[in-house]
């Protein structure tokens, strides 16, 4: 499923080649017709992501809210439309509407929710989510408020988008290893400086992301060319210290990499890097948390 990174890259690129313009809008599917025909040739006026939800601002009021979920995808090419192909729930397009000669266009397959919203209605949407690291309104205290009060795991409240808004599988796994922490530690026994670096942690990496379009989430002494290692070979992209390298010997210690299954998505953790949690009363030794994080240095 694409994280956050992934939906404000969309909205960078929706925003570059259709705000302020007049524009087609259609369902070659047929799914979205209705909602597509009050839409065409109306201006649309912005993109905006919150988390893994994408906000299109049209004219009177309206929006088309986007998740892609697991499979969705929404493509955007330069050039004139060609005929659709597929499943195109949802297209737009720019043509003879504005006649300044720029053609663009963008077709929606296979998205969970595609649907038409009045302001009132994507307000609701939003108020129902986290913060999201990505945006420059973002309050981390309501996250870390949520988290505190929390028994549940923090490798699920990571997760959970009503607590953080953006975040899935591969910023999860990473974000816990960079802190040393492991996912099941409950979200209670954490202290508010350690979730607060961990969310400065997790901006620059998701904005790094919306920079490059890949997740990369090692610091320099862990990259191929430092390791002298091969770049990692994966569908996902990027070079990461756990996410799906179940087995393989962690980077940064050797030990092998673990997995198991939390609320239906496998966590992935370094057993020596990320022990397990223990209190003050319950252990000799000082908490995991005060260990010095993983690459806090910087990003790739």
């Amino acid at each position: 499923m694409p994280e956050g990174h992934t939906l404000h890259r969309l909205a960078d690129g929706i925003r570059e080649r259709f705000a302020g313009r007049a524009v087609r809008v259609s369902s070659p599917q047929g799914r979205f017709a209705d909602a597509a025909a009050l839409l065409d040739g109306t201006r649309l006026l912005d993109a905006q992501a919150w988390g893994k939800q994408l906000f299109i601002e049209f004219e009177g009021g309206r929006f088309v809210q986007v998740h892609l979920g697991l499979i969705g995808s929404f493509d955007l090419f330069d050039g004139p439309p060609p005929p659709p192909r597929g499943q195109v729930r949802l297209r737009i397009s720019t043509d003879s509407i504005t006649g300044d000669g720029r053609a663009s266009y963008g077709d929606l397959r296979g998205a969970t929710i595609c649907s038409l919203l009045t302001a009132d209605q994507r307000r609701a949407v939003v108020d129902r989510l986290g913060p999201d690291p990505l945006r420059a309104d973002a309050d981390w205290t309501s996250a870390w408020v949520r988290i505190a009060r929390s028994r549940k795991p923090i490798g699920a409240l990571l997760m959970d988008q009503a607590v953080l808004a953006g975040v899935g599988n591969v910023y999860r796994a990473e974000l816990l290893f960079r802190h040393r922490m492991h996912p099941h530690r409950p979200g209670n026994t954490l202290r508010r400086g350690q979730f607060e670096a961990m969310w400065d942690d997790l901006v620059a990496l998701m904005r790094e992301g919306v920079r490059t379009g890949r997740i990369d989430t090692v610091r320099h002494d862990h990259t191929p060319e430092a390791m002298g290692r091969d770049p990692r070979v994966d569908d996902h992209g990027g070079e990461v210290y756990v996410y799906r390298r179940t087995g393989q010997p962690c980077l940064v210690c050797g030990a092998k990499v673990r997995t198991e299954v939390l609320e239906g998505r496998n966590l992935f953790w370094c057993p020596r890097c990320q022990p397990r949690f223990r209190s003050r009363a319950g252990a000799s030794r000082r908490p995991v948390g005060r260990a010095a994080p993983i690459g806090r240095e910087g990003v790739t």
